[in-house]
């Protein structure tokens, strides 16, 4: 079934009254018709399954047939900070990190990163990059569209991440994974949870000096991970970790 993000104001009564592009999509893309069902979210938690009345100028009009308050988002948000890396590997990383239910995504220009983005430059890709993560939202029935900001350099991403409850930091660490899995466990469903990562060259020392005392150092095995990777395995393993402590705490 179609998946579909709405405007909380578009909502009226027993009714939605789809806008956007996906208004076009639906009716001359997909051809959808009068009495085909779609689900809708309206990025606050509120899914429906509704289904087409037909279409008004460039709106859809939807019935909505059942709402429900099930939520896919994981109990705690996560926010990426990800060195940019070369070529398309962003697109790859915000796809997935999507898939994997990460809340926002931050590029971040690190010292050792090749890419080099001026004002528009970084303009434009993050318009690109946001409308990747709004269809890997919907491909993977997110409640919500994950936010992609413009990029930020290393001290503002650092400042940005202060407000965050924990804030993890895969790096090469003496304590191995013994490290990771203290970590992990540390964080609490309902905590705010930020993780770095680094570019293709890795972080540069003073990077790692100037948030040793603020952030919590993890390894990820004795393997070295590609940039691409390190995300998705550390958003993979809080993943399984957040969802089994609620799942714990529930039964």
């Amino acid at each position: 079934m179609q998946h579909f993000f709405a405007d909380r104001s578009w909502v009226q009564g027993d009714k939605i009254r789809l806008e956007g592009s996906d208004v076009n999509h639906m009716k001359n893309v997909l051809r959808m018709k009068e009495g085909e069902e779609v689900q809708v979210s309206d990025g606050t938690g509120n899914a429906y399954l509704c289904q087409i009345e037909g279409y008004e100028g460039d709106q859809a009009v939807l019935k909505i047939r059942e709402k429900t308050e099930k939520d896919t988002e994981l109990p705690s948000k996560i926010w990426l900070f990800q060195g940019l890396p070369k070529g398309d590997k962003m697109e790859l990383i915000i796809q997935k990190a999507v898939e994997l239910g990460v809340y926002e995504i931050i590029p971040v220009a690190m010292k050792n990163c090749v890419v080099k983005l001026d004002a528009k430059k970084a303009a434009a890709k993050t318009v690109r990059w946001q409308g990747i993560a709004e269809s890997a939202a919907k491909q993977s029935k997110r409640s919500l569209i994950p936010k992609v900001t413009e990029p930020m350099s290393y001290k503002e991403a650092v400042a940005y991440a202060m407000k965050l409850d924990q804030k993890l930091v895969p790096y090469e660490n003496e304590r191995g994974m013994a490290a990771t899995k203290e970590a992990v466990e540390a964080v609490r469903p309902g905590e705010s949870i930020g993780i770095f990562i680094g570019p293709e060259g890795g972080f540069a020392p003073e990077e790692i000096t100037m948030v040793k005392d603020e952030m919590k150092l993890i390894s990820l095995g004795s393997r070295i991970l590609r940039t691409e990777t390190a995300g998705f395995a550390t958003l993979a393993i809080l993943m399984y970790h957040i969802e089994t402590s609620c799942t714990e705490k529930s039964n």
